[in-house]
């Protein structure tokens, strides 16, 4: 069941807000948002937070700093997702500017699973450096940083991941979210936390008199990655992440960005000049999972570190191919287990767990995300992490309300010794177990779903922010809108409203194709990945977006949902 809602606003805060002259919809919008003042929507860089509140970032700044006057070797250990990669980029980019010799090393998910290992120490070590930094990483990698200390090289962890229980011994440990760190921003993303190293590092080298004869790296310049980064990995978008976002976007419609940002954009057919968060994330960020997901994100750091445009432009050409390729595999996993749902009904369980023993583990999260959105239940899907099938890796996708990492807590201590390995977040996690364990962790995980969620938590409400007036479905108003910073936590404004349907019809056997009527206004709308037919008149959940059509403007609705 799936309802649609309007959310509530105190008149008198949006008036507040066109008082201090805000246009009336984005007064009402905002305040929707709980902003109370135009000071909360300021994206100027004087708004970001101070580095100084993140505990540890002296110490990191401080070794940093010594590293580069001893002129030590320092490798960067990334992830394998957009966050990592970005953040690599923006260390291995913002080190150099410094004078840092420094290169990166980011493991294959598939021999060597995720974080500083004892094993990727190992291989890093092959490298001989004298200090690791983890961007992404490392806040739960007691093991790996204890082999880098039994080898003497010094462990820079910067990561925003939830810790475990004990925190590795590290030379310096930044994030937000460890133990006794009083930044209030709790939701930066990897590659913000290594945004705010540098800044901390520049800080400490302007102290010690380094820039007295050569002008101050401006680290600005790598916003356009930590844009990127942020949005792509589906952190909360509160006030200081907003600023980080809206600074890099603007580099971007500038024109100042990276070669490897601009060749992105290019490969997805997306236009830079009019950047949004939503091609940061359903654009860019895909394209560079992908080489995580299929093969090792290499390919994509590189395709952010160079300079060279051509590169850049082949390496970009590289990873729609690999993202191509991702969505085939995707699709036919997705097919595969809406065909096992058949044979079960979803409704009467709290959650969905799937395995396949054919199924691609770099894909798995993918397809655990769209079965949470089919169905609304927190997913699971599990493949075989390697051909015996004797251990199976799980990636899972969460709703509002369902904590997933504190689940699989529950499900470790109520079940010792089942999960080999789990870790993540709110929203999405992954685990890993043997083969023989599937069917319990199956039962375990659902026994946790009926405990903690009620009928309530399993009804699908969508928020919108009401009814628009005629007047303001227009390409300037769109474009107004286009100008802010939504995403995760900050939501991207939805309309609701009753039409009567003049025409639908399907486009590639797989989108609604619609025209609607309200009085005598007629307007363009698509409802996509869905085929449907509808009654000759509903109530529609839509976003508004604008294209060009022959030369014109035009604004269509994109259905997010409809009740007929």
């Amino acid at each position: 069941m799936t309802e649609i809602k309007t959310r509530k606003t105190a008149p008198v805060d949006t008036e507040a807000l066109m008082a201090q002259g805000l246009h009336p919809v984005m007064a009402r919008l905002y305040a929707a948002r709980g902003v109370r003042h135009t000071d909360e929507i300021e994206t100027t860089l004087a708004r970001l937070l101070p580095p100084t509140m993140l505990k540890g970032i002296e110490e990191a700044a401080l070794l940093l700093a010594d590293a580069l006057e001893a002129e030590s070797r320092m490798l960067v250990v990334a992830d394998y997702d957009c966050d990592g990669a970005t953040a690599c980029a923006v260390a291995v980019r913002g080190l150099r500017m410094f004078g840092a010799q420094v290169d990166y090393l980011v493991p294959n998910r598939f021999e060597y699973g995720y974080g500083l290992t004892p094993e990727i120490v190992a291989l890093a070590h092959t490298r001989e450096p004298d200090l690791l930094i983890t961007v992404d990483n490392g806040i739960a990698s007691v093991e790996g940083v204890a082999a880098a200390n039994a080898l003497g090289i010094a462990v820079l962890v910067t990561d925003h991941h939830l810790p475990g229980e004990t925190l590795p011994q590290a030379d310096a440990i930044v994030n937000p979210n460890q133990p006794g760190c009083p930044f209030p921003s709790k939701n930066l993303a990897g590659v913000g936390v290594m945004f705010y190293v540098l800044l901390a590092l520049r800080a400490e080298l302007r102290a010690r008199g380094a820039f007295a004869e050569t002008p101050e790296p401006r680290l600005d310049g790598l916003l356009d990655l930590v844009a990127l980064g942020t949005v792509a990995d589906v952190v909360k978008l509160d006030a200081n992440n907003r600023v980080l976002v809206a600074q890099g976007l603007n580099r971007i419609r500038s024109g100042r960005m990276q070669a490897g940002i601009a060749a992105l954009f290019r490969a997805a057919a997306r236009d830079a000049r009019s950047a949004s968060g939503f091609d940061l994330g359903f654009a860019l960020g895909p394209r560079l999972n992908a080489a995580g997901r299929l093969a090792d994100m290499s390919l994509g750091i590189e395709c952010l570190t160079t300079d060279d445009p051509g590169r850049a432009w082949a390496l970009a050409q590289q990873l729609d191919t690999m993202n191509r390729e991702r969505r085939e595999i995707e699709a036919g996993m997705q097919q595969e287990a809406l065909a096992s749902l058949a044979e079960i009904d979803p409704a009467g369980g709290a959650t969905i767990t799937l395995f396949n023993p054919g199924w691609h583990q770099g894909v798995i999260g993918i397809v655990a995300s769209r079965l949470k959105e089919k169905f609304f239940r927190p997913a699971f899907t599990l493949a075989p992490a390697d051909e015996t099938g004797e251990i199976v890796k799980g990636s899972g996708r969460s709703i509002p309300g369902f904590h997933l990492r504190d689940a699989l807590d529950l499900v470790s201590k109520q079940h010792p010794g089942l999960l080999l390995k789990f870790g993540g977040h709110a929203m999405a996690a992954g685990l890993t177990i043997k083969g023989c364990d599937v069917a319990l962790f199956t039962q375990a995980f659902e026994s946790v779903g009926q405990t903690l969620l009620g009928p309530d938590s399993l009804a699908r409400i969508i928020e919108t922010d009401g009814e628009l007036e005629d007047a303001y479905f227009t390409p300037q108003f769109v474009e107004l809108m286009d100008r802010a910073v939504w995403g995760q936590g900050f939501p991207a404004p939805v309309f609701s409203g009753e039409f009567d349907i003049a025409s639908q019809s399907l486009v590639k056997d797989k989108h609604l194709k619609l025209q609607l009527m309200r009085g005598r206004e007629r307007f363009q709308a698509i409802w996509f990945n869905h085929t449907d037919p509808l009654p000759p008149r509903a109530f529609f959940a839509y976003r508004l977006t604008s294209d060009t059509w022959n030369g014109a403007a035009r604004v269509q609705l994109i259905i997010e949902h409809a009740l007929g």
